[in-house]
């Protein structure tokens, strides 16, 4: 596997990280309105999940990666 789909790899699995961490915090706060760590995680997966757009389309913008044809 190249190092680029390792990169795109290890930022997916960061979104998914941060959405179960913050999903937990929510679920032990009971929903209050002013959770701080549920904010910023759900803050940092929104600012990873367009990192992840962003380095998917300039790998492939730069001939890194692209469909696979059979």
């Amino acid at each position: 596997m190249s190092i680029y789909k390792t990169i795109i790899i290890i930022v997916f699995l960061s979104v998914i990280g941060a959405l179960i961490f913050g999903f937990l915090n929510l679920i032990r706060e009971g929903g209050k309105r002013n959770s701080s760590k549920t904010v910023k995680a759900l803050t940092i997966r929104v600012v990873l999940s367009f990192t992840l757009v962003a380095i998917i389309g300039l790998f492939y913008l730069l001939g890194l990666i692209g469909p696979v044809a059979h």
